[in-house]
């Protein structure tokens, strides 16, 4: 099976580190030209290097940009006007009691884990339907299935990109372009190491500390292990190719065994 996405132009949004950097530089492996997208220019930069340097791709756009707001939004359609492959990586999680989560945390955890995606699927969907070939991930989460206690508002949002993908697929029915969601599972990143520290403390070595997360906060993994960030990029990468062309309104799974469930 040979992934080829030449003449394919991508978009990762929030891919300065982490998933949405290691899903730029399997997208740039397969053969397309990657934008790399996070709000600090220094970030891209350095980012857009690194997928230059592991993807031996040297067309990679550098597209810094807040696009949680119109203003951001509007700069990076001025750098990339027109896609192929969009990918609504960016989000934010952190562990808060429920109780504890006012108005304006809700507002800011769905503006960017939800509503970013709505928006540039609404600015980008139409070229590709258009053009009659186009490709649209939304990265959720197991949360949105096993909605997690300590951050209820993350698993919400991540909830929602599930229909938010379904509702998109059918309004590109037979265009040839698909929309999926991919729902990515414990992963290791910075940012989750981070995490994980917050819930088992500082003191344990990080292999330790792993263990203990998985057994007490995620005892459900089959995988009995955090997913490396190029193992969601491997599933993303193959359903933004033309062999994915029977995959659309689905939600994906990459979540080691998680979810506890036939279906999601």
């Amino acid at each position: 099976m040979q992934i080829d996405l030449a003449g394919r132009t991508a978009l990762v949004t929030g891919s300065t580190q982490g998933i949405g950097l290691a899903i730029a530089i399997g997208l740039a492996r397969a053969g397309a030209v990657v934008a790399v997208n996070g709000r600090s220019p220094e970030k891209v930069a350095a980012a857009a290097e690194t997928v230059r340097a592991e993807s031996g791709a040297t067309a990679v756009i550098e597209a810094p940009a807040d696009v949680t707001t119109d203003e951001g939004t509007a700069a990076l359609l001025a750098t990339v006007p027109h896609l192929d492959v969009l990918i609504n990586n960016l989000g934010i999680f952190e562990a808060r009691p429920a109780l504890e989560i006012d108005d304006d945390e809700w507002r800011r955890f769905l503006e960017v884990n939800v509503l970013t995606a709505v928006r540039l699927t609404r600015s980008y969907l139409p070229g590709m339907i258009e053009r009659g070939w186009g490709r649209v991930q939304n990265i959720a989460s197991d949360s949105a299935v096993a909605i997690p206690a300590e951050m209820i508002h993350y698993g919400t949002g991540k909830t929602a990109l599930l229909a938010v993908s379904r509702g998109f697929a059918k309004e590109a029915a037979g265009t040839g372009v698909t929309v999926n969601s991919v729902i990515a599972g414990p992963t290791h990143t910075g940012g989750v190491e981070e995490f994980v520290r917050q819930l088992v403390g500082d003191d344990l070595p990080w292999e330790e500390a792993q263990r203990e997360f998985m057994i007490k906060h995620r005892p459900a993994s089959l995988l009995q292990r955090l997913i490396e960030p190029e193992e969601i990029a491997n599933l993303v990468t193959y359903l933004a190719s033309p062999l994915a062309s029977a995959t659309t309104g689905a939600a994906v799974r990459v979540d080691g065994g998680y979810v506890d469930s036939i279906l999601p």
